[in-house]
């Protein structure tokens, strides 16, 4: 059986060795995971020409929306997210779109101790963003603050947050540095946009930034000398993996030699 993570750029993924270990660790012989480059364009015809080998797909940028246009079905929270990071092959075989992003946003934040925030804030407004909005609803948000370069991705944002019960206020990018007055900042942008922020941490803020390379990003460093409490991509990459897994093989996710082989890959 094959698997693999789609997206433009995608050779960076730790993606492989994550899945390919938890195969290793779970005795599934003859299981294998790959990357391959898919432009949003390209998608479509890619998933047709999947033979039955093929148990699933995990999707990265740019690919989270449209992977909604090649599933038959959807589950409710990528419906209410609109996007998807992982597509299962059906035994018909037609794909099931789910967001696994949501809830290993929401788990990675409680191995950090944070059960629930009253504000949050989100840099960025692509795709991960709508992930993001979710995880703040489930963390019983009274409000969200979303900082973005254009003003009409956040508009996008908004039925998302309309459908998760959370009510999003929209900041310019001009503004992002006034984050630092969230309980939880959940940083989604691409690598570099958050570089030039010089924020005005507090302590008690937990920062949540969703990259995992190169790391530490500046933000986090800054972050982390005044004394929050981070999450890195690796700890999301981590937690979305365990659900993938467990849909794509339908056995129970080996945690431990997951996250072990994640923090052996970071190290080399």
């Amino acid at each position: 059986m094959r698997a693999a993570v789609l997206g433009k750029p995608v050779s960076h993924s730790l993606s492989p060795i994550l899945h390919n270990a938890g195969y290793a660790a779970a005795g599934l012989a003859g299981w294998s995971y790959t990357a391959i480059e898919c432009a949003e364009d390209e998608l479509p015809a890619l998933v047709a020409g999947l033979g039955p080998e093929w148990a699933g797909l995990s999707l990265t940028m740019p690919l989270k929306e449209v992977g909604l246009t090649v599933a038959t079905a959807v589950s409710p929270v990528a419906a209410a997210v609109g996007a998807a990071n992982t597509l299962v092959h059906q035994p018909d075989g037609t794909w099931r779109a789910d967001n696994t992003d949501v809830p290993g946003m929401v788990a990675a934040l409680g191995e950090a101790g944070i059960s629930g925030a009253a504000r949050v804030a989100v840099l960025g407004a692509g795709g991960t963003a709508r992930a993001a909005v979710a995880a703040a609803a489930q963390l019983g948000a009274e409000s969200l603050t979303v900082y973005a370069r254009r003003p009409e991705a956040i508009d996008e944002l908004r039925p998302v947050a309309a459908a998760m019960g959370v009510p999003l206020t929209a900041a310019g990018w001009a503004a992002a540095e006034e984050c630092a007055a969230a309980d939880v900042v959940i940083s989604t942008v691409p690598k570099g946009v958050a570089d030039p922020l010089q924020v005005p941490w507090r302590p008690k803020t937990v920062l949540f930034d969703a990259l995992y390379d190169p790391w530490p990003t500046p933000l986090a460093a800054a972050a982390q000398r005044a004394g929050c409490r981070i999450v890195s991509g690796l700890d999301l990459l981590l937690n979305q993996a365990l659900g993938q897994f467990e849909q794509f093989t339908g056995v129970a996710a080996p945690v431990e030699a997951m996250r072990g082989a994640l923090r052996e890959a970071r190290r080399g």
